[in-house]
């Protein structure tokens, strides 16, 4: 993603339309929040589109794959099939009521932790078939238990349409030294928000 001055929201009119839409659309329930995380993080461009544009091609992605709309549709700008149903429609009086109540993630915990605060953990090195939240710069990298933030709907499966599978969540705290070994250092710590099917003992 091309970097983009800090507290510029919008360059352009039409950026805030893609972000209405997303917002519009995403309230149907045809997809979850991980789902259109998905769309957007395995865009074949996505490094080199900008922040809407990449919103805006997800968005696409999203509406041609459930049927919504066809790229012939989206391309003229016309209906041409009758609309599919969905099971809500998001009003413009209930958006920032919406907005505010926002999707909480947290779910009751069903089993313990498997790891403590300040225990040693090493992160999966294993490259999934299908996208995750886990960054590849931390893969196979060993760091220290931070802090426990309870139990959380599982991106990685929810994306995937398998449902929340809800997995305790922790942050993970890495010495520069681990994660990029042999550069000069300047006493920096990095912190990793991490599902517990990312994690083995170190």
């Amino acid at each position: 993603m091309r970097p983009e001055p800090e507290g510029e929201l919008f360059h352009a009119a039409w950026e805030l339309r893609v972000l209405a839409l997303t917002l519009a659309m995403g309230a149907t329930g045809s997809w979850n929040i991980d789902m259109s995380r998905a769309a957007r993080e395995t865009l074949p461009d996505y490094a080199a589109s900008s922040y809407y544009e990449i919103w805006f091609e997800a968005l696409q992605r999203l509406v041609e794959e459930r049927g919504l709309a066809s790229a012939a549709e989206i391309a003229s700008g016309h209906m041409r099939t009758s609309p599919r149903p969905v099971a809500r429609v998001l009003r413009g009086a209930d958006v920032a009521a919406v907005l505010a109540r926002g999707s909480p993630t947290e779910r009751s915990a069903t089993s313990p932790a498997r790891f403590a605060q300040g225990a040693r953990v090493r992160m999966r090195c294993d490259v999934p078939r299908h996208h995750t939240r886990l960054p590849a710069y931390v893969r196979g990298r060993a760091g220290v238990i931070g802090r426990l933030h309870g139990t959380h709907v599982f991106a990685d499966a929810n994306a995937l349409g398998l449902g929340e599978q809800p997995q305790w969540l922790y942050n993970v705290v890495f010495d520069e030294a681990e994660l990029w070994p042999g550069r000069a250092p300047q006493g920096l710590k990095v912190s990793v928000d991490a599902w517990e099917p990312y994690l083995e003992v170190a």
